[in-house]
């Protein structure tokens, strides 16, 4: 197992931080003043991310996320691993490289899933980001963890299917640019439990669908993407919108969430790199107690932890990348549960002793850590929480020793 960067990932690598130090860290406050000047009709595009999206596609830093060289880099997962960690130092940078959820899982449901016309209509104008999508499978009745319970219903009328349900935490749906969601529901209730689901492509200004409100996380509203309750009602779409027939739900499901928890955890790293790079600096500017912060022994150790544990987390990081693109996602859901319980988890102990470090700053938004706090909190209930990832570890593990017994 070699952990040493291609060389071709090593040249879009200093690419992307030569990106990201030229444009996205001095356009971090324009960023915010711009979203600030929309007063209370927040949910609007901002020039800048436009401005900067196209001077990465000027630069060829565009889709580097997409496996396949047809429709973007065609990198491997190991290959994306650090340019996405580059990204996710700051929340929105991602976006600007056409690499920002759930617009890349969505698009490589349409690669993989997806049928020419589907692929013309959708997944051509999201490759070339001048529009944007929603994933529609988490629903308020049920618990959605378990996506067996998902009720959603899709039924077939004629050459038509009818959607009724209500979903929520539509992650992008408040986006002005969203124009289809993926949404997941039930077909067949009488099937086998795990061919019970479908997904479906709709439309996000069908008539029957209604955004009924924005779900803000910890007082944030992440407009203009925004998590939305969306109701779906007599809903109607051409039957060929469904994705690769019905009952497949759970197969597409696994082939979009493994990429997608995995470039989570990549992003997840490069936020707590940046939250230990603001925590030393701060700690070595201020002064308590007669001498710097950093000076006391405390900081030595919540500094030398933080790199212990962002180390750990890369490398089990790279290590589940590696797997995907030698053995496949199946044979890597493994390590993939272990990094998408461990990131977060490292993460949010990284960044809360980062809002320490800036004292009362930290809490504010004078500071990007309390926004990354409340964006990579969610990350332990999205794709799967905690516990259901556990229950995989857990479950592959028993079976291991089953198998020695």
């Amino acid at each position: 197992m070699n952990f040493e960067y291609s060389a071709r990932c090593k040249d879009y690598l200093a690419r992307v931080r030569a990106f990201m130090d030229e444009h996205v860290y001095p356009n971090e406050k324009t960023y915010h003043d711009q979203l600030a000047g929309f007063g209370t009709n927040r949910w609007q595009v901002l020039p800048i991310i436009e401005e900067l999206k196209a001077k990465a596609k000027a630069q060829g830093l565009w889709n580097l996320f997409h496996p396949d060289d047809k429709h973007g880099a065609g990198l491997s997962n190991a290959d994306y691993a650090p340019l996405a960690e580059e990204m996710g130092r700051v929340a929105w940078a991602s976006e600007v490289f056409n690499c920002s959820a759930p617009d890349t899982g969505n698009m490589e449901v349409l690669s993989r899933y997806g049928t020419k016309e589907h692929q013309e209509k959708w997944l051509k104008p999201l490759l070339a980001g001048d529009i944007r999508s929603a994933f529609l499978m988490t629903e308020p009745a049920v618990a959605s963890s378990d996506a067996t319970n998902i009720e959603c219903s899709i039924k077939r009328d004629g050459d038509e299917y009818v959607i009724n349900g209500r979903k929520w935490w539509s992650s992008g749906a408040g986006d002005p640019r969203c124009a289809v969601y993926i949404v997941m529901g039930k077909t067949d209730p009488d099937a086998e439990l795990h061919q019970q689901q479908s997904m479906i492509l709709v439309p996000a200004d069908a008539k029957g669908v209604t955004v009924l409100r924005h779900l803000p996380v910890f007082g944030y509203d992440d407009a203009p993407h925004g998590h939305m309750e969306v109701e779906l009602k007599d809903v109607r779409v051409p039957a060929s919108n469904i994705l690769l027939g019905e009952g497949r739900g759970f197969e597409i499901a696994q082939g979009r969430l493994g990429p997608g928890r995995i470039h989570h955890c990549m992003r997840t790293i490069g936020a707590a790199e940046r939250a230990l790079e603001l925590m030393v600096k701060r700690a070595m500017s201020r002064t308590a107690f007669g001498k710097p912060v950093i000076k006391h022994s405390i900081w030595e150790h919540r500094i030398a932890r933080a790199r212990i544990d962002i180390e750990t987390s890369r490398l089990l990081t790279l290590k589940a990348a590696w797997m995907m693109d030698t053995v496949g996602n199946k044979a890597a859901r493994g390590e993939i549960a272990m990094i998408k319980v461990a990131a977060p988890i490292m993460a949010l102990k990284v960044i809360d002793d980062a809002i320490q470090a800036h004292g009362g700053g930290g809490v504010s938004d004078d500071f990007p850590l309390a926004s990354s706090y409340a964006g990579i909190r969610t990350l332990r209930i999205a794709d799967g929480p905690d516990e259901v990832h556990e229950r995989t570890i857990a479950r592959l593990e028993m079976k291991r020793w089953l198998n020695e017994a």
